[in-house]
């Protein structure tokens, strides 16, 4: 701390020229990025970009854009010169990349700069030379047309700043990134990356956003993307969207623009989770390219220096345009999956609909609490099929694979032994539901065939020469879900003959009145007992008092913000639980509400609910081939 007062001067403008490289140029990937958008701006249809070392040791880019007139190229590397702003008008409508005029000084000024343009119409070019922000040359140069930037020796002069580079590799794979950003929102123009005299990559002009990605992301990921193209009220969102089967456990293939700008926008970022919502663990990120249309004048692009963020005048606009977007491409993929995958995405009943609260209901618990109603579906109970009074469906092994026992079909026997499956002995200790392998029973109105249940967690179904398994309690939690949904504000309530008394921590007390309108509509009626207690004097009939309880303890520790956080919360408490033995009976009737059940791929947390292998998929396992 300085102990006297000290005299106020203005800065020398290398220093001010160095301040301002730290705010723009935080490494070379951002002198990459500031040199190309300047191309982009000159309307350059060819952009070709060399970096060496990391691009410590060199930085060339060069376009076939309008270039710099001769007696401007001094200019333009002082600072606040630009030639994309007239007045203050212009601020309010920023269509160009580079407006503020201080990304060539402020590279001249830590780097060693050579810039040499012809500007149309032009008979010679011209060039500078900038050494650490001083002008040490200037005059005529060779250059058939554009522009061309070479920065040498970045940060030479302020070491401090060369320490916290990372190593070559990060820094070119960086540089590589931030021209992969700009070539994707660019596609009319053709792109070259070279990097320690290796080609990287050549992209010719006029691809479409899926062929340029293809060049840069793995074809598994590229063949699971999805067009979208979605308008509301003036704003665009387009792009492409991968399915959450794919979804990956960093973010780093999430690619945000706005009018072309590549951004990081937390409320961009909201709008896209909320879309996948249900769909994705908490650590997973799918992949996405999003560009949003909107008027200039709706959005400032003036936030950052390195003019990474926005701010926009309609948030909630942009945020349902894009949700909506996305919305649409997930839609998608579950249409055109249901032709081959599984049944039911185009017919399936709606979530609000009777005839979901009717499956809903129809759905048993082993605790009792949900009793299969007097019209529910009904199908044979495994005792019919021991007592012998139904018979059994033989699956379909192929010839010659039929048992040699003379009494296959008889109660309590298997197939035999060439079958590949062995009848369960009656006498097992804790064998309440032998496993039913031995009987496959056909799902009405589909063409799945149940199979039986793997470790009491797993039912197993065929579907044509596919193979299928389901986790109970996933597609439980996906069926219950959808009915409290479709319930919504009913708010059926069980009376307890002596109330729960929970103590509150002041933070759960704000949660409960954030939560209190939500908890009612769930069935939980609730009375204030003071600032820090509450009893609970009715719980939702699905639950019992120690499962409410619990719900209610881990809304209130903010696990659950809104309405659908609750429901998505009890389903998981509520639904069938993993290693929870199913008679055939609740199996089947499992399968055939969760097969009507809108959204049924995925469990509310994320997780899958459903795999399948077809022959192929079976072939690889075994390598066949």
């Amino acid at each position: 701390m300085m102990n006297t007062a000290a005299d106020i001067r203005i800065l020398p403008p290398g220093l001010k020229n160095q301040i301002a490289a730290g705010e723009v140029v935080e490494r070379p990937a951002s002198v990459v990025k500031e040199l190309v958008e300047n191309s982009l701006d000159a309307g350059a249809t060819r952009v070709d970009v060399t970096v060496e070392r990391g691009g410590r040791g060199l930085i060339v880019v060069q376009d076939n854009g309008r270039g710099v007139r001769a007696a401007q190229l001094e200019l333009a590397v002082t600072r606040h010169a630009t030639s994309k702003l007239r007045n203050f008008e212009d601020l309010s409508a920023i269509g160009s990349f580079g407006f503020r005029g201080e990304a060539l000084p402020s590279i001249a000024s830590v780097s060693r700069f050579t810039m040499t343009s012809r500007a149309e119409g032009a008979d010679e070019a011209a060039r500078i030379q900038v050494h650490a922000g001083e002008l040490v040359e200037r005059g005529p140069a060779a250059l058939a047309s554009g522009t061309r930037v070479e920065v040498r020796e970045l940060f030479a002069n302020t070491p401090a700043r060369l320490k916290f580079l990372k190593a070559e590799t990060t820094e070119n794979k960086r540089c590589q990134d931030t021209l992969m950003r700009i070539c994707l929102a660019h596609p009319e123009c053709g792109f070259s990356l070279t990097v320690n005299e290796r080609e990287v990559f050549r992209l010719p002009p006029d691809q479409d956003v899926a062929a340029r990605l293809r060049g840069f992301w793995p074809p598994a990921v590229c063949e699971g993307l999805a067009p979208f193209r979605f308008e509301r009220l003036g704003y665009v969102a387009h792009g492409v969207a991968g399915a959450p089967a794919t979804a990956q456990s960093r973010g780093d293939r999430i690619l945000l623009y706005v009018n072309g700008r590549p951004v990081q926008d937390k409320l961009m970022l909201g709008a896209v989770r909320q879309a996948y919502k249900g769909m994705l663990l908490s650590r997973e990120y799918p992949q996405l390219v999003l560009f949003l249309e909107l008027p200039l004048d709706e959005v400032d692009v003036n936030v950052h220096p390195a003019k990474l963020e926005v701010r926009f005048t309609e948030e909630s606009r942009v945020f349902s345009t894009i949700r909506g977007g996305i919305v649409q491409a997930l839609a998608g993929m579950r249409d055109a999956s249901s032709a081959d995958s599984f049944p039911g995405h185009g017919t399936m009943a709606r979530a609000g609909s009777p005839e979901a609260r009717e499956q809903y209901d129809s759905i048993p618990s082993r605790s009792g609490s949900h009793a299969f109603r007097e019209d529910a579906p009904k199908f044979p109970s495994y005792r019919e099929y021991q007592a012998g009074t139904v018979r059994p469906v033989s699956m379909d092994l192929g010839p010659g694979s039929g048992s040699r026992d003379s009494d296959e079909g008889a109660p309590g026997h298997g197939y035999g032994h060439d079958s590949g499956f062995d009848s369960e002995p009656a006498d097992r200790p804790g064998a309440d539901f032998p496993l039913p392998a031995t009987r496959a029973v056909p799902l009405a109105g589909t063409d799945y065939t149940y199979l039986g249940q793997v470790a009491d967690t797993y039912l197993v179904l065929r579907r044509g020469r596919s193979l299928v398994l389901v986790d109970q309690h996933a597609a439980h939690e996906r069926v219950l879900l959808a009915a409290m949904r479709q319930a919504r504000t009913r708010g059926d309530s069980q009376p307890l003959a002596l109330p729960l008394e929970m103590r509150l921590h002041h933070s759960e007390a704000e949660t409960l009145h954030e939560l209190w309108d939500g908890l009612r509509d769930m069935g939980f009626i609730l009375e204030k007992d003071g600032p820090d207690k509450v009893l609970v004097r009715g719980i939702p009939p699905t639950l019992d008092a120690g499962k409410a309880r619990e719900c209610l303890a881990d809304a209130l520790a903010s696990k659950a913000r809104t309405l659908d956080d609750l429901w998505t919360m009890m389903s998981c408490k509520t639904a069938i639980k993993a290693g929870q033995p199913l008679a055939v009976d609740e199996a089947l009737s499992l399968l055939e509400v969760w097969l009507r059940t809108p959204e049924r791929d995925y469990c509310p947390h994320g997780r899958p609910v459903v795999v399948a292998w077809n022959p192929q998929d079976l072939e690889k396992l075994f390598k066949r081939k």
